[in-house]
Order: C-alpha cells, then structure tokens, then sequence
C-alpha cells in the first residue's frame, strides 16, 4: 500500500511511528509549522511554490499542483540512503527509501503549487517527509529546458541516526529485496519509483540496475 492523503491529514503517519514504540523523536505540529515558516521565509508571499521530487512523489505526489516539469539538479544525487525501521522495513530488518545525497546531479519532477493552497499543501508534505526529521527543507535550482526554477527539496539529514551512508552495492540489493513495512516492501518501493520515473521519460541507471539485481535475488528464493 501507499500513503494517501487521508492518512496524513489524520496524522496516520506520525501515530504509526509512535506506536512502534521504536523511541523515535517525532516532530510536533508546531515543529513542522516553524519549519514551514523558515523555508519559506526569503519567499515571495502570495506566489506559487515548486517543489522538487526524485522519489515516491512522482509516483504518489498526493498533493495539489498546478503543473508538473522534468528538472534536472545538480550538486545532489538520488539514492537509497535512508533506513526504514516502520513504513518499508522492520527494527529486525530495516528498509531503504531514497534521499536526495550530496554530489552529481539528478532528474527528477518539479512541481507548482498555487499560493492559495500553500498552507495546506506545505503541511502535508511536512508531515509526510519532516516527521522525523530525517529530511531537510532547501531551495535548490532546478533546470528544465531553458528555465531555472527555485523549489524546495527535501535532502537527506547525514547527521540522522537512519542515515545509512555509503553502502555497498550487493547490501543495497539485500536490503531492499528482504525489508517489508507496513507501508509495503522496499522492493516495491523500489519498482514505483522506476515505473514513476518511466512515466515522465527518465531513466536512472542505477535504480534500473538495482531493479535487476533484486528481482533476480527474490527470483532466486
């Protein structure tokens, strides 16, 4: 399964994560609301927002929008780097799901959201990727055809605790081919990500490899 909208205004997520009793330190409200606040803080008020995607929102964005672009970023790269211990994964087996690392460059989609919806939008997504603070909010530029587009992205935190750093290539393709949540696999996780980058005509050649790899492992079984 995958979030939907009704699960983040209900704050399915968050409560999900509490009752893990994993001991995570969870964002409050009013956390994610002096998050908002500072993110947006040298933007212009009353005007659209972009936002920046590289991973399962392409795939389930769940947000409204307005427009939807392929971008390309650099100085960041997208990559299996962060532990799942709930949604993808378990404390005995933890997941992988992606997080925007520094270095190289990544396609991806960017997304407006209306001024109107802003508030709305914002805090759901906040409380999607902030709500552990494993995330954080930057403006970067995003370069589709001959537009330059500052959006917000959410960057993997390297001072996280589920930071998983550089692992190995054959540990990536274990991980995700045994780690199942109760949001779904990773392995899944990894396939909507490809089949949602397909979609918008982007192949990224590692996730294609990964993909392989653990089909093949969980083909082998």
């Amino acid at each position: 399964m995958s979030l939907t909208r009704a699960d983040l205004e209900s704050s399915r997520l968050h409560n999900m994560i509490l009752q893990s009793g994993l001991g995570m330190q969870l964002l409050s409200e009013s956390q994610l609301q002096e998050s908002i606040r500072v993110t947006l803080k040298s933007h212009k008020a009353d005007t659209d927002v972009w936002l920046f995607a590289y991973g399962s929102l392409i795939w389930n964005p769940i947000f409204k929008y307005t427009e939807r672009l392929v971008g390309t970023v650099y100085g960041w790269h997208r990559r299996f780097c962060l532990r799942a211990l709930v949604g993808r994964g378990t404390p005995d087996n933890p997941g992988l799901v992606l997080g925007l690392d520094c270095g190289g460059s990544c396609r991806g989609v960017v997304y407006r959201i209306p001024a109107a919806e802003i508030h709305s939008e914002l805090l759901l997504l906040w409380r999607r990727e902030m709500v552990i603070g494993s995330y954080i909010p930057r403006w970067v530029k995003v370069l589709s055809g001959t537009n330059e587009i500052m959006a917000i992205a959410f960057i993997i935190n390297r001072h996280h605790p589920d930071y998983a750093g550089k692992m190995c290539f054959e540990s990536t393709v274990n991980t995700i081919a045994t780690a199942k949540g109760e949001l779904g696999s990773s392995a899944e996780y990894l396939m909507q990500t490809v089949e949602g980058l397909k979609t918008v005509g982007i192949e990224d050649k590692h996730l294609l490899q990964l993909h392989s790899s653990v089909l093949e492992q969980q083909n082998n079984w």
